[in-house]
Order: C-alpha cells, then structure tokens, then sequence
C-alpha cells in the first residue's frame, strides 16, 4: 500500500500529468497537490493497467513474515480489502528538497492462512490455519526522498530513494485466528484478548 501511496504524492507533485484524473500542482502548493490526491485515489484503487498500476482493492501478498521477540509469524495467500476506501489526510511536497510527506487512513480486512509458533511475552503461541484482521482507522505516515534520475527514455523520472513510515490503528483491530492452541477456542481467545 504505501509504495502505490508514495507513488500516487510523487505523481501528484508533478506540473504536467498524462492522467486526466490528476490536477497538476504547482511545487509545494500543499493544498492542491491534497485535493487533487483526493479526487485521484479512486482511479487508483481498481487499478490503471496503461500506467502500471496494479489493483489496489483487492491487495495481494504471496507471503508476510514477522519475527516479533521470540515469536514467528508467517501470513500466506494474503487478500487486502477496504484500500478503496482509503483517504488521503495529508500530503505535503517539496520538490526543491526532494522531500515527500503522506498521511492516508484506511480501515481494511486482511484473509488468508497463518502460521505462529514461539512466544508472546508470558504466553507460548502455537497454531496454523486461516485467520482474519479487521483493522480500522489505521493512519500510515510516510517520508520519503526523491531525487530526479534520467530513464531509459531520455526523460527525467522521479525515484524514491529513501523512505520511512509510521502507523498508528486510531479505533482497533479484531483477531480471529482459526485453530489457535489447536482449536482450544478458550485458550486463543484469552491470549489474544492479553495480548493484542
């Protein structure tokens, strides 16, 4: 998600533009370079296959490990949904600097099978199956540097050469991870209700 996000403020900061959707803005003229994000992201979400970009809604993962303390996590077959509604709370540019700053809040749904085994602070974790995330009102904060680099068309491009992010979930997330514990249902509710 955060990549298309960086994307879309890169395009979106640009004076001319090849997509009628998209309102160019004048550098650093944050106000503009929002609104046009805005009205721009819905073209975004299905997809735009003669740019390149890939269906945000459904959003999908071959594979997402984590390695949390102690406690190994592996999400397979991974299906995002809600990017489409997703909002753009801020953007801000500045080209002479290469710098980029977005805030998008979005609440989603992620589907697919897990795997846990290790730790958790105090509680061991054990399971495999299918499991659902709801999370909702999460905020993505993202900093990027861009520097401009000659394409192979001869043509100045814009690249994202560093970047960091941040989230915040402002209203919850909900677990559900079937055969937790080896379907002890109990157990799994406990420990996710200390945990998370």
């Amino acid at each position: 998600m955060l990549r298309y996000a960086c994307f879309l403020s890169v395009i979106l900061a640009v004076r001319s533009a090849s997509a009628p959707f998209i309102k160019p803005c004048k550098d650093a003229d944050n106000a503009c370079t929002l609104a046009s994000a805005q009205a721009a992201l819905p073209h975004f979400a299905p997809g735009i296959p003669e740019l390149g970009v890939k269906s945000l809604d459904p959003l999908y993962f071959d594979v997402i490990k984590g390695d949390q303390g102690g406690l190994q996590l592996t999400f397979r077959d991974t299906t995002v949904t809600g990017m489409k509604g997703c909002t753009i709370e801020a953007i801000k540019s500045d080209q002479s600097k290469g710098k980029q700053q977005l805030a998008v809040k979005c609440s989603v749904d992620l589907t697919g099978d897990y795997k846990l085994d290790g730790q958790l602070l105090i509680f061991p974790i054990k399971g495999e199956g299918k499991y659902h995330i709801n999370i909702r009102d999460i905020i993505i904060k993202a900093h990027t540097d861009v520097v401009t680099v000659t394409g192979a068309d001869g043509q100045p491009h814009w690249h994202i050469k560093a970047w960091k992010h941040t989230y915040e979930t402002k209203t919850g997330a909900k677990f559900n991870f079937d055969n937790l514990f080896n379907g002890n249902k109990v157990l799994g509710k406990k420990v996710i209700g200390v945990v998370i």
